[in-house]
């Protein structure tokens, strides 16, 4: 069974926290208090389209069975899970900034895979391992780092020579419809103060400004490709649970009034009830695939 080497000492499932917050995290705080968190709970059972995605990308990682791979924003574990069971001789390094993320993948996944996963909460822009891994996998989380030069070279020098990327996450156009309506709602009169310190937090790149980003960071065999993906709720209670958990969470966690925050959330679910299909998120996914020279 292959063991970490590079940088961090561990033993079969135990959970990791660094010495200091992730400074992705701090730089949402900053913006709007606890932008940087989420509510696992609820993630975990909202998250049926990320998985979806997630099992397609995870068909495209070839792996005998024995390798170290990194989940890199693994979340709660759902999609770590399945990437697990095709490792039955190897292990699983997942990663997330999020501190409620890492405590409910840690709760879902030691339990079934005790010897087989660690579960750290680190920056992807400097992960606690070097030189290590065989491959990088990951979903919907690229999109939520500021700078992808730094989460690129980070990448690079975790995996051993030869060894692969395999990544989706947001870009192009990317939740156009509803970002846009975003928009508009924080420079209304009646939300505008909450917004004082607003930055944009999503890096929803473009296939080719990725793969200039993958070269020039050392990779080599690079694809990127980007593709539609929508995403249809049910009814307006999934639209707001979803849109409050998922894409709106920075925008409620700035809310910090119950009532403004139910109004931001309502006038966007009254609008999405009246697009045709109604309730349907315009999602795009970046994918990409690269290698680690030998």
């Amino acid at each position: 069974m292959p063991r970490f080497g590079g940088l961090l000492p561990t033993s079969p499932g135990r959970k990791i926290f660094p010495l200091s917050t992730p400074r992705h995290a701090n730089d949402a705080a900053a913006r709007c208090p606890s932008a940087g968190e989420w509510n696992a709970e609820s993630y975990h059972r909202v998250s049926n389209p990320h998985v979806n995605w997630g099992v397609a990308v995870l068909e495209q990682l070839p792996l005998a069975g024995d390798e170290l791979v990194i989940d890199l924003g693994c979340g709660t574990g759902r999609l770590t899970a399945m990437l697990l069971e095709r490792l039955p001789r190897g292990r699983v390094l997942a990663i997330d900034r999020s501190a409620t993320m890492t405590r409910a993948a840690h709760e879902h996944l030691t339990p079934l895979y005790p010897s087989h996963v660690d579960v750290v909460m680190a920056d992807a822009t400097a992960m606690p391992v070097a030189g290590a891994a065989d491959a990088v996998f990951s979903t919907a989380t690229f999109h939520w780092i500021p700078s992808h030069e730094a989460l690129f070279a980070s990448i690079f020098g975790a995996l051993k020579p030869g060894g692969r990327l395999v990544a989706q996450c947001g870009g192009g156009k990317n939740l156009e419809r509803v970002h846009d309506r975003c928009e508009r709602l924080i420079n209304a009169p009646e939300f505008r103060d909450y917004f004082t310190r607003w930055q944009d937090p999503w890096n929803y790149a473009g296939p080719e400004v990725t793969a200039a980003r993958l070269t020039a960071a050392g990779f080599v065999d690079v694809s990127t490709n980007l593709e539609s993906s929508p995403v249809q709720c049910a009814d307006a209670a999934s639209f707001a649970e979803f849109i409050t958990t998922v894409i709106c969470r920075p925008h409620a966690a700035c809310l910090t009034d119950v009532r403004a925050r139910d109004a931001f959330i309502g006038s966007l679910t009254r609008d999405a009830a009246a697009d045709n299909p109604p309730f349907e998120l315009d999602y795009w996914r970046l994918n990409m695939r690269a290698r680690k020279p030998v």
